[in-house]
Order: structure tokens, then sequence, then C-alpha cells
């Protein structure tokens, strides 16, 4: 058991690698096609890379043969997708309005949302998750808040997605622990593909020359971002708590920053500075703080 939870604590941390370094992929797709064609692009790809794996374990014979599709794997795979439609079109519209390491740090939130979203299931709060929350919304205060008291409509839908953020890590550790982790990363890449294709249709413009100049952020959000990442995540979290996955998975903060000034010259003010680091305190302190028996 122990091995076990090593091992998807050190898949989460590669992931969040990978969502962090991706925050650039996905801005600078949006240099030539709208944010819904760009999501529904990746997520087509990544399901088209995935499905292979899928249909050849599925082929094969022995006890460690995936489930048969069921009424229970198709209802994770929807509800998981549904919310990672909301969520990462969310992010997608907000990056065009607001920076890759705020975006990064506001949709970091998440790891206090989801033991705030316990309570509506009857979950008891502790005092370190209120404390953390009470440092994260201080930091993101510093972080987005501009001349005039004025936040970036931006960083709003971040923060909006960083709420729908927790509901699907809720989702994942619900549903990966009772269905195959693959199936339902590919049900759920295929309903978000579906759902962004659909909006782009309807309120953006698409031409072949836009798709092509997209073509290496397209590639490397889909293949890596999300076939990758999206499946690591859902495999590690059928081995780990909700909680424990999202502090690991909101390092992706720190990797979004850091890879905002590495390859796209971001660069914050001292209190931005001093924000990002009150808002990952804050998620360190919810998770971590001692917790009654």
């Amino acid at each position: 058991m122990r091995s076990q939870a090593l091992r998807a604590d050190l898949l989460m941390l590669l992931t969040a690698m990978i969502w962090g370094s991706a925050f650039v992929a996905q801005r600078l797709g949006m240099d030539a096609i709208g944010p819904f064609l760009y999501t529904g692009l990746r997520f087509t790809l990544a399901t088209l890379a995935l499905l292979p794996l899928v249909l050849w374990l599925g082929k094969r014979e022995g006890e460690h043969k995936p489930e048969p599709v069921n009424r229970g794997l198709l209802l994770g795979g929807l509800a998981m997708g549904l919310a990672l439609s909301l969520g990462i079109n969310l992010q997608q519209v907000g990056l065009l309005f607001t920076s890759v390491t705020n975006s990064g740090f506001i949709t970091g939130l998440y790891v206090i949302v989801v033991p705030l979203l316990g309570l509506l299931i009857g979950q008891r709060t502790g005092m370190g998750t209120w404390l953390g929350a009470g440092l994260a919304v201080v930091g993101m205060f510093l972080l987005s808040v501009g001349e005039g008291f004025q936040v970036a409509s931006g960083d709003w839908l971040q923060l909006a997605g960083a709420f729908v953020w927790g509901i699907h890590v809720l989702l994942v550790s619900f549903f990966a622990s009772r269905h195959d982790p693959l199936r339902l990363a590919l049900l759920q890449f295929a309903v978000c593909a579906v759902l962004s294709l659909v909006l782009a249709v309807l309120f953006e413009e698409i031409r072949l020359e836009a798709i092509l100049a997209a073509g290496p952020a397209i590639l490397y959000g889909g293949l890596l971002g999300v076939a990758v990442g999206f499946t690591l995540q859902v495999v590690a979290q059928k081995h780990a708590i909700a909680s424990h996955a999202a502090i690991i998975l909101s390092l992706e903060a720190v990797f979004a920053a850091i890879a905002g000034a590495l390859l796209l010259g971001e660069a914050l003010a001292l209190k931005g500075y001093f924000g990002c680091a009150l808002m990952f305190a804050g998620m360190l302190l919810a998770q971590l703080w001692p917790k009654r028996a």
C-alpha cells in the first residue's frame, strides 16, 4: 500500500509539471485560433491518441482484463467530462485576459475548494482549511488586483474555474476507485472534445490555415497536456485521497509561473510575487494542518 501511495504521488507530481508547462501552449495556441476550437482540437487529439491503447487492453485475455462498458462507467465518464469541459474552457477563455502566472496560481485554489466542497456532503472542515483559505484570498488580492482596485476579467474566470476543478478532483477520486481509469479518461476526453467543438462552431471562425498555424501548440497541449497529463491524474488518483491529490496537483501553479517566466518573459511586481507566496502557503496550510482523529 505504501509503494502504491508513493507511486501515485510521483505520478501526480509529474502531472503537475506537465499541466504547468501546458499553460504556455494554451496561451500560444490562441494567437491563431479561438479558445473553444483550441480546446476541442486538443481533446480530440488526446481521444484519438488514447483510443488504440484502450482498445488493445480491452482485447487482452486474463485476470487483468478491463471491465466491460456499463452504466456506472458511462455515468462517471459523462460527469467527469462535463466538469472537465466547463473547467478547461473557463481556464482557456480566461487566458485571453490574464497572464499564465496568474492563471496557474488562481486555478490552484481548487486545493482549498476540495475540502470546502466537502462541507456540502457533511464532511467537517478544520481550522487549517479556514486559515489556508484566508491566506489564499489575501494572496489572490495581491496577485490580481491592479490600480484602482480592479481585477482582470480573466482572473474572475480562473477563480470560477477553480471551483469547477475542485468538483472535478472529487469526481475523479470517486469514479477512478470504482471503474477502469483509462476508460474513464477516454470518455471524459471525448465528452470535452465534442462539447468544445460545438461551442467553436457556434461562436468562432474556423479556418484551416489558422489551425495549421496553431499546430505545435495543439500537438503539445493535446498529446502531453491532455493525453498524458489527465490520464496520469486519473490513474494516480485510483490510489490517492482526494485532498492529498489536490495539494500535489496544485504545484502546477509553481510550474506555470516558471514556464511563463522562461518561455513568455512574464514578470510580476513585488506584491504579485508576495501574493503567489501567500496563496501557495495557504494551499499547504489547508492540507498539512494537523487534523483531529
